[in-house]
């Protein structure tokens, strides 16, 4: 979503690098650059013009003039405004004292509250909750039998006595599923309600009564973030005509330029709580304003990556393959299909990619790679037998056409994966010795996430232990490191080889 805005911003700060000292000329010049940048995302006004303020301020002041690197200080102030702009801090689910907790959401038709009702029941179910869904959009035709299906989906209860399309009492449906709750032992009530193509006031009317009829522990807002600027006018009518709490933004996978999630926060002041970015039921978690912040100038969101890997990796098997990646030729096929298997369950190989730092410089190769191109690469190993994917030295002429007719692919697809996979494996394992992948530390599973540190050796900063800076002081700085036992800081091309690796192995 952030696509334009981050390559806007990314090319106003190269202009700042290499430069030793900042004029004032040269802070207008970038204020003006993010400004344009900031209005052609759709950002308001009021917000655009408080922020290029609060920057302006700073980069003016000392701790601009007397840094040692003017332009790394510009863009550290910049992230900390677009964290405050976003929300300063991570805005949490306020829990009642007695259960059950009620949140109801809030909305126009469209945003995708219903959709939005189920992502949140089972992250809930997944904090250790048992929520239960309620279908208040009695207006929508066919909104109860779709909250319904999403409920199986998530694997919670809904509680659905109205079949809705017209018919029904939301008012009474919304107070009855409090009983309802406390008599099933469910500690969290979501309620569904009905939303309009456009604010009117007998959608506001009812969202009042169910309001003050299950007396919420939580208004959230539904915000689709690809409106745009209508979507802030919404917003407000919402703020204005019910209240809310926190806003939920969905559609964060989308191609609008995302200035209402910039802005939602300086114009409602009300804290974006839950972010949803993409169609699936798990694409959907707690907003990190401060993470948001940090993808947008392209410093990756390590964080959201390291949780999703552990979410998928054991504690166990990581370490395993960890050991496997530094050891080099003990990393086999079979390893590789089961690593491939649990990447594949983290989400898109694209999203996961987009998360590293600097990975705008590489946006075209990871728009460009294929989800699909797993189930291909699945195929033709699954086509092996274990001896041949434990040592690919054995596949022969007549073993690969065999292969390639169990998976139904081509003998050369047989013959790139091979030579992908043994590449990969060999710039793989010289990470994992390496000490890792820059900003990627303790990544459960991933190449670099726990390779652990390399070896005192006895070449000292000339050896095999990464590249050997030019300056003198740093060069001293890394042979101080490794005499400590730790490892080089990787050069900055070592984060150009990640997306090497599997878009090799995927054919790209």
């Amino acid at each position: 979503m952030f696509t334009t805005l981050q390559d806007r911003l990314t090319a106003t700060f190269k202009n700042l690098r290499g430069k030793g000292k900042l004029s004032d000329a040269d802070i207008d010049a970038t204020l003006r650059e993010i400004r344009v940048a900031l209005l052609e995302a759709d950002v308001a006004l009021p917000v655009v013009k408080d922020f290029i303020a609060a920057v302006r301020d700073r980069a003016k002041g000392a701790e601009v003039s007397q840094a040692l690197n003017p332009a790394q200080q510009i863009i550290k102030i910049v992230n900390e405004e677009l964290v405050e702009i976003l929300g300063g801090e991570t805005r949490r689910i306020r829990f009642a004292k007695t259960a059950p907790t009620v949140i109801m959401l809030a909305g126009l038709q469209g945003a995708g509250k219903t959709t939005l009702a189920g992502k949140l029941a089972l992250w809930l179910k997944g904090q250790g909750h048992q929520p239960l869904l309620v279908a208040a959009d009695l207006q929508r035709p066919n909104a109860v039998q779709q909250l319904e299906v999403v409920a199986e989906q998530a694997g919670v209860s809904v509680f659905a006595p109205e079949p809705g399309s017209g018919v029904g009492d939301p008012v009474r449906v919304s107070r009855d599923a409090i009983a309802y709750a406390n008599d099933k032992l469910h500690d969290i009530v979501v309620v569904d309600t009905a939303g309009r193509l456009g604010v009117d006031e007998d959608m506001m009317q009812q969202a009042r009564q169910i309001r003050d009829a299950v007396h919420p522990d939580e208004v959230l807002f539904v915000l689709d973030a690809m409106v745009g600027q209508d979507a802030l006018a919404t917003a407000q009518a919402f703020l204005d005509g019910v209240g809310f709490d926190g806003v939920v933004l969905t559609k964060l996978d989308g191609d609008a330029r995302g200035g209402a999630a910039l802005s939602v926060r300086g114009v409602t002041g009300k804290p974006i709580m839950f972010a949803s970015n993409g169609e699936k039921l798990d694409e959907f978690d707690v907003f990190h304003p401060e993470r948001m912040a940090s993808r947008i100038l392209d410093m990756g969101d390590m964080l959201t990556l390291i949780e999703q890997a552990e979410k998928v990796f054991e504690r166990d098997q990581a370490e395993e393959m960890a050991a496997k990646l530094a050891s080099g030729s003990s990393f086999t096929l079979e390893d590789f299909l089961s690593q491939l298997q649990a990447v594949q369950k983290m989400g898109s190989i694209g999203k996961l990619l987009g998360m590293l730092p600097g990975m705008s410089e590489h946006k075209e190769a990871i728009n460009n790679l294929d989800d699909s191109e797993f189930d291909r690469i699945r195929a033709i190993i699954q086509s092996m037998t274990p001896g041949e994917r434990a040592d690919v030295k054995v596949l022969n002429a007549s073993r690969r056409q065999r292969i390639a007719s169990g998976s139904g692919t081509q003998v050369s697809d047989v013959n790139q994966l091979v030579n992908r996979f043994l590449e990969a494996r060999k710039m793989m394992s010289q990470m994992a010795k390496g000490g890792g992948i820059p900003g990627m530390p303790g990544i459960p599973g991933m190449p670099g996430g726990g390779g652990g540190r390399p070896k005192k050796g006895k070449k000292g900063a000339k050896g095999k232990k990464g590249r050997v800076s030019g300056n003198p002081a740093k060069r001293a700085q890394q042979a101080a490191a490794q005499d400590a036992g730790e490892a080089p800081e990787p050069s900055p091309q070592t984060l150009t080889e990640l997306p090497d690796a599997f878009t090799d192995l995927l054919g790209r």
